[in-house]
């Protein structure tokens, strides 16, 4: 073996042997093999040396090297064996496991799933890829309403409807979950089991909570967001069962200190229809920066339309009701404050653990 390489091997293993600790070996390995180590400082000679002596310097080198290493991994194992064991405390407390927790809109879908039920909602699901008609025509909108426009709702393309039902329309992407209304009734209407077919129709007390799409995106919108639909059907219903429904929501899922009021309004599937508002969560009604007038929009509602009625086979000379549908995200920033709804849709896990 060359004197420079047997020089370099015999220093190596003097460093390696001086090392007290596991960590000492680190900042070893860099010295003997880093980017001006020793054996590195080798390898590089080897272009110096003569070509007629250069593979059997070569092979020393990588001799010399895999001896180190073997050394090295030696004393490693012998630093780690001789290592003092650190004492145990049984009495210490351990670590919590870190538990995750619901999502904030499947928080508040439940809870509000949970305060309807109390009042006899049972909870449906619908179609999130519907029927023109049953997002629109069976809801009273003709087919020049400004929301069946292109820029208003997600169309998509498909087969048209088999059986002879070309009245069905295109698929779209469900703007709302009214597209339940229909289907409800329908289901009512025509019950699947003998047993059911028993009472023949309403009372209908439906809750739909569903995904919806809509071409907007803002601080207070996003292309696909939440809903939650009720749909209440019996004979001689009032508005005072709306009113009396509302508040009973409003006090159990915002706090008993917040209360609703009706304003006439004008939607095509109601009649009357009426805007839902909400006393305010910081002035409580009497009016602050945030509400400027003391109340907060939750959403639309009203008795159902006739012709609405007739759509889904229900008798409307028999049978009244209400329908309400309402955003989840827009009531849940209403309940916390929350400055942008886009917020919910981030995956900050700071912003979602605080609920």
């Amino acid at each position: 073996m060359d004197q420079k390489i047997k020089t370099v091997l015999d220093d190596a293993k003097s460093k390696i042997e001086s090392a007290k600790v596991v960590k000492d070996l680190e900042q070893i390995y860099i010295e003997i093999f880093g980017r001006n180590g020793l054996v590195t400082n080798l390898t590089k000679q080897i272009k110096d040396i003569k070509p007629q002596d250069r593979a059997s310097f070569g092979q020393s080198v990588n001799s010399a090297k895999k001896e180190i290493e073997e050394y090295l991994e030696k004393k490693r194992s012998s630093l780690i064996v001789s290592r003092p064991s650190t004492p145990i405390d049984i009495t210490a407390p351990g670590k919590k496991q870190q538990i995750g927790h619901l999502h904030l809109v499947s928080q508040a879908m439940e809870e509000i799933a949970g305060i309807f039920k109390k009042l006899g909602y049972s909870l449906q699901s619908y179609p999130e890829v519907d029927w023109d008609w049953y997002a629109f025509e069976s809801l009273n909108m003709p087919k020049n309403h400004p929301a069946r426009d292109d820029w208003e709702t997600f169309f998509i393309k498909g087969d048209p409807p088999a059986g002879g039902k070309s009245y069905l329309g295109n698929l779209v992407l469900t703007p709302h979950t009214s597209n339940g209304q229909v289907r409800e009734m329908e289901r009512v209407k025509e019950p699947a089991s003998p047993k059911a077919a028993s009472r023949g129709g309403p009372p209908i007390r439906m809750i739909n909570i569903a995904r919806c799409y809509r071409r907007q995106i803002d601080v207070s919108h996003t292309p696909m967001f939440h809903q939650f639909e009720g749909l209440f059907i019996d004979k001689n219903v009032s508005i005072a069962d709306l009113k009396g429904t509302f508040d009973y929501f409003t006090s159990h899922f915002f706090g008993p200190k917040r209360v609703t009021r009706l304003r006439p309004h004008h939607f095509r599937f109601t009649e009357p229809s009426f805007e839902v508002d909400v006393t305010c969560g910081v002035c409580l009604g009497k009016g602050c920066r945030i509400c400027k007038s003391g109340w907060l929009e939750l959403g639309g509602a009203g008795m159902v339309h006739p012709k609405v009625l007739k759509a889904g086979g229900i008798d409307p000379q028999k049978y009244n009701g209400f329908a309400f549908g309402w955003g989840i995200e827009r009531t849940i920033a209403m309940k916390t404050e929350l400055p942008d709804i886009r917020l919910l849709y981030q995956n900050d896990l700071r912003f979602l653990e605080q609920f």
